[in-house]
């Protein structure tokens, strides 16, 4: 059974920085596609980077472009996300996923998915910006 485990958030301050990291159990992060998203309250989750199964020209929500760097360590097989120059609007609980679509070479998949539609979410990893 898949299991995703997000690390890393915490109470910041705006500009400052976090990583957060995500490993899973039951499934190889090393090879496929895999995204961060996010839900802020009263909000939807939404995709905000994700990269594909070659880990080219990862895709970033607008609002995270130029802040935000998604990787990938294959070794340990946990993916990342790099976040600079927070802003309060980022306060959220942030997650990771596996791409659902089985297209592995595409790159904006969570930008367009539904993430109602999957029932596997980990607990995530809250990230709270405020001064």
């Amino acid at each position: 059974q898949m299991q995703l485990a997000e690390s890393g958030g915490g109470l910041v301050q705006p500009g400052e920085s976090l990583t957060l990291s995500c490993a899973a159990s039951g499934i190889d992060l090393k090879h496929i596609g895999v995204g961060w998203f996010r839900q802020a309250p009263g909000k939807e989750r939404e995709g905000i980077a994700c990269i594909s199964q070659s880990d080219e020209s990862p895709y970033y929500t607008h609002s995270v472009k130029g802040r935000f760097t998604i990787s990938r360590d294959s070794i340990a097989s946990t993916v990342y996300l790099q976040m600079n120059n927070l802003k309060a609007e980022d306060t959220a609980v942030y997650y990771c996923f596996p791409n659902p679509t089985g297209n592995w070479y595409d790159r904006n998949w969570c930008s367009y998915i539904n993430p109602e539609d999957y029932n596997y979410w980990g607990q995530g990893t809250q990230v709270i910006v405020s001064s």
